[in-house]
């Protein structure tokens, strides 16, 4: 009996896989996602709660280290999901490769000042400095 050949993929094809990087950065994707809706919902429902209050009322809810907690879980959660996301976009859409490490450091450089601004502003109001 010969060998079946109707399916045998290009050498040149084989092994070109994700560099096995792939994986885990589908986990981290789908888990800050799901960790991202119950903080989205806590965030919603704490500037909901802040609507039309002065600055002295705002500043104590968002001094409570509870609060501050969930706010800083928050934007660490969605900056790191969003830098997971753009990075995906750009490896699969950008193609030269000095335009694709510009974009990814562009990526990389707008995540961490955001997060890292918004957790400075968190931690500002938190210890009332």
């Amino acid at each position: 009996m010969s060998r079946d050949t109707r399916y045998n993929p290009p050498t040149a094809a084989r092994y070109a896989g994700s560099a096995r990087a792939g994986t885990q950065t589908f986990w981290h994707q789908r888990v800050t996602s799901v960790a991202g809706v119950p903080l989205t919902i806590a965030f919603i429902a704490i500037v909901i709660a802040l609507l039309g209050r002065n600055h002295a009322y705002t500043q104590q809810i968002l001094g409570s280290p509870l609060v501050a907690i969930v706010m800083i879980l928050f934007i660490l959660t969605i900056a790191y999901h969003m830098w997971i996301g753009m990075q995906e976009i750009i490896v699969d859409y950008v193609h030269g490769p000095v335009a694709k490490y510009l974009a990814l450091f562009g990526n990389m450089f707008f995540c961490v000042v955001t997060g890292l601004a918004s957790i400075y502003a968190i931690l500002k109001m938190s210890f009332g400095v």
